[in-house]
């Protein structure tokens, strides 16, 4: 049998479903779909218990685990307030601490992928690596972010029940031996049902996988994700029941005026979300500056949280106690003010220093406490015209919500299902919109593509349908046209155009200057006449106007629609400090030549790599025929080279199909076919293809 798991838990074969029933195409997905949705669930539920379970370990102790034993595994975790206030200072310092200290190695020598808030990671898994999640990150996950929330982190269950979900339809796509597309389509499933189990929400669930996660609402990805999302609600429900997350009162709006003061909120909102998303980040730098060991520096931010949390304990955990209390208008200004740097300060904390948890229950918590803070003094100024401050509270929870994650359908979607109130959804979807105009105005990124920026990752670039975008002059120039002296007689420009197989020649002059150009079409017609202007005619007078010039910085768009008014198949490349310096020309031929090489790479960048993440760093993957294909890292010979230099092909009789060039933090990152002028780093990783003995050979040291 062969095997379909490695040492580190990664799938490295498909042999569960055969290539004709995977060939059946809806069929298939929809079957697939409905496993992700069981999958997804049945993950949620299990998560749930693992919240449940630590949180009553580390603040109820023994007497709290056996109470939870009898109540059963669905019990839903309460609100650390509830025990927090009978533990003296010291423990509330102590507990986030002990909590980061079994978080931080777990997370450092079993899978890094789950650090932090998760989201970031799968849209990675999907727009960079088809899909391919290691099994074991759903595992490290939910034991980390269930210690994480459970012992007082700031953290929330949203991200890690999406790269929970993500992983398990990865494991089961790869399983099944899928196509990368499909396997994108899987892991979107995977996140849908995740997050519909979870917040008993399957509209947003399906909503947020596609927008966020998979980036594409077509039929044929949207249907599986649909599905997946309905199954995992009705399963979910089943155990769980169908109860809204925050129960709340009747609001409504009170009057036409009562959508300006709304609109000020989502203002508000939107810079209270772009104030978190830099915290949490320039907190992330700071603990990487840090001299503490990167396993230990968890503990550190849990003890920092923990002081925080002497003065203010509803910082631990989800916060959905203080939710319900913002929403029910229940807590004073001061404190509502007090709890916005608070949390921003606790979730930035707890993240920053490596612990595990999604940002999404607290931008909830944020957009409660903004909100209920605006609310406060707009009801006590206009009482008759506006309705009290928990109504502002829950408008303001989505368009905080929309502002991080610039995904605004899903927030007014998810808020509506979470707390099931149709009557706020017209003031939630202005507030929501004016929110998501301020952060994109202000900023480009969200609080989930701003982490994969700062390791390199562009998920805008990367999405763009306009392959000629990303190639320049300079991948394709030829450094060697085909220039005439202006003063060459008609003789010698006949005979160096009957030896040159271009089709456009340029003139310059003494200084090298270039003066025009002419046509191998123009030049064939006037040698009708050769003779008569055979002493007379000399390469000046051939040579026409040349305005079309391109420097090697230039993209490859802007050279073909050059080319698009048919009049040139060659175009002169300039200097950038001298346009009328030639340092060599592009052809029409090698631009489509080009263009069709970076659909190919594109298409066998999504394969391969969906083949090779798929194994285990140091394992080989049979292609046939006696070639294997490994992904390894570089010989030390190789580093501080480009391939070109080190001209590995020849010299070793291995190809360079992939690399991955190291992130900030050390590990693998965006994965493309290299040029021959990349060059080799430290840390980065190869994917070669070659006979097994010739890399095995490159694989010694």
């Amino acid at each position: 049998m062969r095997r379909l798991f490695d040492s580190e838990g990664v799938i490295d074969a498909a042999t569960a479903a055969t290539p004709r029933f995977r060939s059946t195409g809806h069929l298939f997905m929809v079957l697939v779909a409905v496993a992700c949705g069981l999958a997804g669930a049945f993950g949620a539920v299990v998560f749930r218990f693992l919240i449940r379970f630590f949180q009553a370990l580390f603040f109820e102790g023994s007497e709290g685990v056996e109470a939870l034993f009898e109540q059963g595994m669905l019990a839903e975790a309460s609100d650390p307030l509830e025990s927090v206030q009978q533990i003296t200072w010291y423990w509330r310092i102590a507990l986030p601490a002990l909590g980061g200290l079994l978080v931080g190695p777990l997370i450092y020598y079993f899978a890094r992928e789950a650090k932090g808030h998760g989201v970031p990671e799968v849209m990675a898994a999907v727009a960079l690596r088809g899909g391919v999640i290691r099994p074991r990150v759903a595992v490290v996950k939910a034991f980390a972010s269930a210690i994480s929330i459970g012992s007082g982190g700031s953290v929330g269950r949203e991200g890690p029940i999406v790269q929970i979900g993500s992983a398990l339809g990865s494991a089961l796509g790869q399983l099944l031996g899928v196509s990368a597309a499909q396997l994108r389509t899987i892991v979107g499933c995977g996140a849908a049902a995740g997050i519909a189990a979870t917040f008993n929400a399957p509209i947003a669930g399906a909503l947020f996988a596609a927008e966020v996660v998979v980036g594409n609402f077509a039929v044929a990805q949207l249907s599986p994700i649909v599905i997946s999302s309905v199954v995992a609600t009705v399963v979910s429900r089943f155990f769980l029941g169908n109860d809204p997350a925050f129960p709340v009162p009747e609001y409504e709006l009170v009057s036409p005026f009562e959508l300006a003061p709304y609109m000020l909120a989502g203002l508000v909102a939107g810079l209270v979300a772009l104030a978190f998303m830099f915290s949490l980040y320039r907190t992330e730098d700071f603990f990487e500056r840090t001299p503490v060991p990167e396993p230990l520096r968890a503990a550190l931010g849990g003890a920092l949280v923990g002081c925080i949390a002497i003065w203010l304990p509803n910082v631990y955990g989800v916060g959905y106690g203080t939710i319900s209390a913002a929403l029910t208008s229940q807590l004073p200004a001061i404190t509502l003010a007090a709890l916005i740097v608070a949390k921003i300060a606790a979730t930035s904390i707890t993240i920053g220093s490596g612990g595990s948890g999604g940002i999404f229950a607290p931008s909830l918590f944020l957009g409660a406490t903004t909100g209920g803070l605006l609310g406060t003094f707009i009801h006590q100024w206009f009482p008759e015209s506006t309705a009290d401050s928990g109504a502002y509270a829950l408008v303001t929870m989505g368009a905080v919500v929309a502002a991080a994650t610039h995904a605004p359908i899903t927030a007014i979607i998810m808020i509506f299902e979470l707390t099931q109130t149709i009557a706020i959804i017209p003031p939630l979807m202005a507030a929501c919109v004016v929110s998501t105009l301020v952060t994109t105005y202000l900023h480009r990124d969200s609080i989930y593509t701003m982490k994969l920026r700062r390791r390199g990752i562009d998920l805008y670039e990367e999405e763009s349908h306009n392959v000629l975008q990303s190639l320049y002059v300079h991948d394709v120039v030829d450094r060697d046209p085909e220039i005439l002296p202006s003063s060459a007689s008609l003789q010698e420009v006949v005979d160096q155009v009957l030896q040159s197989d271009h089709t456009e020649f340029f003139v310059a002059d003494e200084e090298g200057q270039l003066e025009g150009s002419f046509q191998l079409r123009t030049f064939t017609r006037m040698l009708v006449e050769r003779d008569a202007l055979m002493s007379i005619v000399v390469a000046r007078d051939l040579a026409e106007s040349n305005a079309v010039r391109v420097e090697e910085n230039d993209n490859l768009e802007l050279v073909m629609r050059l080319f698009s008014d048919g009049l040139h198949e060659e175009i002169p490349v300039i200097r950038a400090d001298d346009p009328r310096r030639v340092v060599g020309s592009v052809h029409r031929k090698d631009v489509i030549h080009a263009y069709n090489q970076e659909v190919l790479r594109r298409d066998l960048a999504g394969s391969v790599s969906n083949t090779v993440l798929a194994a285990n760093k140091g394992q080989q993957v049979e292609l046939g025929g006696g070639f294997v294909l490994e992904d390894l890292q570089p010989p030390l010979r190789f580093v501080g080279h480009s391939i070109r230099e080190l001209d590995v092909q020849a010299n070793t009789g291995v190809h360079i199909v992939l690399i991955r060039k190291r992130t900030s933090e050390g590990e693998g990152g965006a994965i493309r076919v290299p040029t021959p002028d990349e060059r080799i780093e430290e840390g980065d990783r190869l994917v070669v293809s070659g006979t097994r003995a010739a890399v095995d050979a490159l694989d010694r040291p």
